[in-house]
């Protein structure tokens, strides 16, 4: 398990800059707001041996350790892979946008979802955005994601499709009792995979296009832990 660490961020087109060290860090799965379309993904999910959440959306509490800027991370094999997602986080009474990567171990989540997420860092990149102190106030519909593996495109697509982070955060509190005043990093869910695959790479970027034209974005690599 990587050691207990802060992370410096800066806050977009403000100079600010921050220090946050969380101490919740949640993976939030199956999001969409289409419920029959969560059924039909997980019913696809467990036809190749992927078990079911507990429930929807699924809500996965890890160890905030695996919170990472770096721009190269360490991954225990060869099936593990990224996806862009929107971030919330809670800092100080604020809250702030970002991106990361729930990068996640393919093999061990046909086992075990959550040690398959517990098993690879969570990057996260190092600019977000300011999202006030209300977060039902935040223009999720104009948000856009997008995702590349070694330089070819991945995911792309609206933010729209998924439900609203104030919601989440609201449904995170009662199935985790969560309490509403803890810093915390929020993973929001993600976009569906083109053809509904995996994509294995070693070379990965991630961005967030915000209402007004600003992009937060983060690229990393991954390498094979030795063992």
């Amino acid at each position: 398990m990587p050691a207990n660490r802060a992370l410096p961020v800066h806050v977009a087109g403000t100079g600010e800059r921050l220090t946050i060290e969380p101490e919740r860090l949640v993976v939030a799965g199956y999001t969409a707001k289409d419920e029959a379309a969560v059924r039909a993904h997980i019913a696809e999910l467990a036809d190749i041996g992927v078990p079911p959440p507990s429930s929807v959306p699924a809500f996965y509490d890890l160890d905030p350790a695996l919170l990472t800027a770096d721009a190269v991370v360490e991954v225990g094999g060869r099936k593990t892979s990224g996806e862009v997602e929107p971030v919330v986080i809670r800092h100080g009474g604020r809250y702030f946008l970002g991106v990361g990567s729930d990068h996640t171990d393919r093999e061990l989540e046909r086992e075990d979802v959550a040690g398959s997420k517990a098993a690879c860092p969570k990057p996260l990149g190092s600019v977000v955005a300011d999202a006030g102190t209300d977060l039902s106030e935040v223009d999720w519909d104009r948000l856009l994601a997008g995702s590349t593996v070694d330089g070819r495109p991945y995911q792309e697509g609206s933010v729209s499709t998924l439900r609203h982070p104030a919601e989440l955060v609201e449904r995170m509190n009662a199935v985790l009792d969560v309490p509403c005043t803890v810093d915390l990093v929020l993973y929001c869910g993600t976009l569906p995979l083109p053809g509904g695959e995996f994509v294995y790479g070693s070379a990965w970027r991630v961005q967030l296009e915000l209402p007004g034209g600003h992009t937060l974005a983060h690229a990393y690599e991954t390498r094979t832990r030795r063992l």
